[in-house]
């Protein structure tokens, strides 16, 4: 848990302490139940688990599907309408803002033979996505990659990429590994 804490204070000026955080962050109360419902749903108790996500959505305004797979450190900033479908897979030390959808692209036609297919995008590590992004299908997101406030990805993303508009567009590929919410550089000030 303290780990989890310390990745948030390194990727979020506005949090102080932990304590804030446990008792004030939506994204940690959010990950917590996923957690919980997870499990449940592993053990195939789905009922249960899906009651248990929409409880955590009611609270949060954040709608995590217990069958996501959810790597550690996921930090979920601000939160609200967040939706991460059944068949999502997110790696280790990713970074969502409010309003990002990791969706499927035909959720409603033929329902029946999507069930238990793979429709939803896989996010590898260190990857930052911005507020409103869709990122929609069975596609994967390089690590290191970062997604763009309001962009729509529908292909795969190479590793480290800058994606931005809707269609999306790599404007960079950056080797640079640390953390830059949206893809920013720092800027100086003074000019």
């Amino acid at each position: 848990m303290n780990s989890f804490l310390d990745s948030i204070i390194k990727r979020d000026p506005a949090a102080r302490d932990k304590l804030s955080i446990i008792l004030t962050y939506p994204g940690v109360k959010a990950v917590f139940f996923h957690h919980l419902a997870n499990k449940i749903w592993k053990y195939k108790f789905y009922l249960i688990a899906r009651i248990i996500s929409q409880f955590s959505r009611f609270l949060t305004g954040i709608e995590i599907h217990p069958g996501a797979k959810i790597g550690k450190n996921l930090f979920i900033d601000h939160g609200m309408g967040v939706v991460i479908g059944e068949s999502s897979e997110i790696g280790d030390n990713v970074t969502l803002y409010h309003g990002v959808t990791l969706g499927g692209i035909s959720p409603a036609e033929n329902s029946k033979d999507q069930r238990n297919s793979k429709r939803h995008p896989t996010l590898l590590n260190n990857v930052i996505v911005g507020s409103s992004a869709q990122i929609l299908g069975p596609i994967t997101v390089g690590e290191g990659s970062r997604i763009g406030a309001n962009t729509v990805i529908l292909k795969d993303v190479p590793e480290n990429a800058t994606m931005v508009g809707n269609p999306a567009k790599n404007i960079s590929t950056n080797s640079d590994t640390s953390f830059k919410p949206y893809g920013v550089r720092d800027i100086d000030a003074n000019k």
